[in-house]
């Protein structure tokens, strides 16, 4: 849902703003008699693929909160190799308590500022995964340090009980 309010709202900047950002603040301002024929070619078009973003832009360099798991691999690398702590949430499209829990967790986790990582996988997508590690049902979270499993739980908890699992995943 974030990701389509982002969307829409960089899909509303006036074609002006986008197609015509100053290259550099300092060229524009650098001769005092530029005209406004000079300050045109000082302009670069967005779209142009020769150019990167201006550093004035906003971009999304911070890490996301949370990542789907995209096959085996990419889970052993970024959930069993990983230096944080890691939750695992097995969930399902079709699962009611799975889309309820998903948003929860995720706050929780973002509460904890980069001190504990979350890793989504689809059951219908990585059954193996959901088979090695016991999934019987959904949603299923399961908590993982140093590649080792510490703690789980089934089902839907409330935000205080989230709180208290992630913190206590983290050693708090």
């Amino acid at each position: 849902m974030a990701h389509r309010l982002l969307v829409r709202r960089i899909w509303t900047l006036s074609a002006k703003e986008i197609r015509c950002l100053p290259v550099s603040t300092a060229t524009i301002t650098s001769s005092s008699y530029s005209t406004s024929l000079q300050s045109a070619t000082t302009r670069v078009s967005f779209l142009s693929p020769s150019r990167t973003l201006p550093r004035a832009l906003p971009h999304t360099s911070r890490r996301e909160v949370s990542f789907n798991v995209q096959d085996h691999e990419d889970f052993t690398e970024r959930v069993i190799n990983s230096e944080l702590p890691v939750l695992i949430d097995f969930h399902a499209q079709w699962c009611g308590p799975c889309k309820i829990l998903g948003p929860r967790l995720e706050k929780a986790v973002a509460k904890q500022k980069g001190r504990v990582a979350m890793a989504k996988v689809d059951i219908d997508d990585h059954t193996d995964l959901a088979i090695e590690y016991g999934v019987s049902a959904v949603p299923t979270v399961i908590a993982m340090r140093g590649g080792d499993v510490v703690d789980h739980f089934v089902g839907i908890k409330d935000d205080d009980e989230l709180d208290s699992f992630v913190s206590k995943i983290i050693g708090q």
